[in-house]
């Protein structure tokens, strides 16, 4: 059965989401769109009256708000190196499953220049700092102090946004994986050191 004509936006959206990922935001045309989504191209314009910007930019936003679902499900952990593993297990999945073709569609957008588009840039921005918040609130949740866990917050951003993007260079997990042991170790180390002992939970014996 042929999918309905007001799926079109939504599958549109997936589509470029799934396209950023894969080929990064200056391979992401319209016509690249229609043809993986199988939407009409009479609803372009319809739907996305501000063009490919648009449709780039809420294609940030779902994949955005797809990475938020699972550092809150990762957060749901009582046991935050549980709850860090889980989240760098994650984004070793999505490379596997994806034959090390799937990235972080944010970075394709955020370091790829956007003179026509600034507002995707912002939007990225917007993304990396909802992240980070996240991240902090766990680290805050767990007894370290709100700069260190603001910058630890930045830092594993940071750590895995650059391993998945030499794991697709180095077809292997193992800058994913040395990524997370090493900040399995450092906060063992932060948790052990922090301030109030008997905050939050996460030390191991």
């Amino acid at each position: 059965m042929s999918p309905r004509r007001s799926d079109s936006r939504e599958r549109m959206v997936l589509s470029a989401a799934t396209l950023l990922r894969e080929y990064g935001a200056g391979a992401t045309s319209i016509d690249r769109v229609l043809a993986h989504s199988g939407a009409p191209r009479g609803s372009v314009y319809h739907h996305f009256p501000g063009g490919r910007a648009q449709l780039i930019d809420e294609a940030v936003t779902l994949a955005g708000d797809y990475v938020a679902g699972l550092i809150d499900a990762a957060t749901r952990a009582d046991n935050v190196l549980e709850a860090l593993d889980t989240f760098f297990a994650l984004w070793r999945d999505r490379l596997v499953e994806s034959d090390f073709r799937a990235g972080c569609p944010i970075v394709a957008v955020a370091v790829e220049t956007n003179d026509d588009a600034p507002q995707l840039a912002r939007s990225a921005a917007e993304v990396f700092a909802r992240w980070r918040e996240a991240l902090t609130g766990l680290f805050l949740h767990n007894g370290l102090p709100e700069g260190r866990s603001r910058r630890l917050a930045a830092f594993v951003i940071a750590a895995v946004e650059g391993a998945v993007v030499m794991c697709r260079a180095e077809r292997g997990t193992a800058p994913l994986d040395d990524a997370a042991a090493e900040i399995h170790d450092l906060l063992v180390h932060a948790l052990r050191d922090r301030p109030d002992p008997d905050l939050g939970h996460g030390t191991r014996p």
